[in-house]
């Protein structure tokens, strides 16, 4: 028991010197987090195709794989999309919304931290599928939310987390074409949904605080260690960047599978 005790001591120890002080008392969670969402990719895997026969007999190759990894997806933004709104509104954090810290909302910082540090590991095996670049935004997905252990911007974490609300409209979407539900009312209902929340949520709402974090964090810059300024900032930055760039897809996208004619229809 005393070497346990001493070891455990120590692995704090490691955390202070990298810090990531609070991360001793979420580690175990982080963890679980990203053994739960292989077990929901795991269940994917024997239920989906019961579930959904005629469209599974048509999948090869990445196919199936790259259902089930929409599957865990969906469940990880329903999860902190939910926590996001509850963060906003504690008191605590937006009294010290940059060294800020609540232990329940930092479990559920740890819930994406292991959604990401499992996305990673899916990305590295499946690279020759996903590219390159999807293991890069998972390291650097799992990097913002490990520093948030810190603590840092644990307040502002949660416009990260609240981005996912666009994320689950575009799974319903993959979805949909998947199920051969492509050009169907259903679908464009969620497509316009799609492009609601994620123009709402992504650039006008982020866009937002984002202003509203980097004020804060420039407030108290020298008590910030330089390479929080690096990962958070290009984060923080590419973010941007890709959300403008995703929306104007989307909204090809939809005008692709929905012509002018077509919507007409429709309405």
């Amino acid at each position: 028991m005393e070497s346990i005790a001493v070891s455990s001591s120590t692995f704090g120890d490691i955390l202070d010197q990298l810090s990531l002080s609070t991360l001793k008392y979420h580690w175990q969670s982080v963890l679980t987090s990203a053994v739960l969402f292989a077990i929901i990719y795991e269940m994917s895997r024997i239920f989906s195709p019961v579930l959904f026969p005629k469209t599974f007999q048509f999948f090869k190759g990445y196919n199936g794989p790259n259902w089930h990894i929409h599957v865990v997806s969906t469940v990880h933004c329903l999860v902190v999309v939910v926590g996001s709104f509850f963060i906003f509104a504690d008191n605590a954090l937006e009294n010290d919304r940059v060294f800020g810290y609540v232990r329940w909302a930092a479990d559920i910082y740890s819930v994406s931290c292991g959604y990401f540090l499992w996305d990673t590991i899916i990305a590295i095996y499946f690279h020759k599928d996903q590219g390159i670049s999807m293991v890069f935004h998972g390291i650097a997905s799992f990097s913002v939310f490990i520093f948030s252990f810190r603590p840092f911007v644990n307040y502002y974490g949660a416009i990260f987390l609240m981005y996912e609300l666009s994320t689950i409209f575009l799974n319903f979407h993959w979805f949909m074409d998947k199920l051969g539900w492509t050009g169907s009312r259903i679908q464009l209902i969620n497509g316009i949904v799609l492009l609601v929340t994620f123009f709402s949520a992504r650039i006008v709402f982020g866009t937002y605080m984002s202003y509203k974090m980097w004020s804060d964090i420039y407030a108290v810059k020298d008590d910030v260690p330089w390479r929080y300024w690096i990962v958070y900032g290009t984060a923080n930055f590419v973010t941007t960047c890709l959300n403008v760039w995703w929306f104007s897809q989307m909204i090809a996208m939809l005008r692709k599978r929905f012509p002018t004619k077509q919507l007409a229809k429709h309405n």
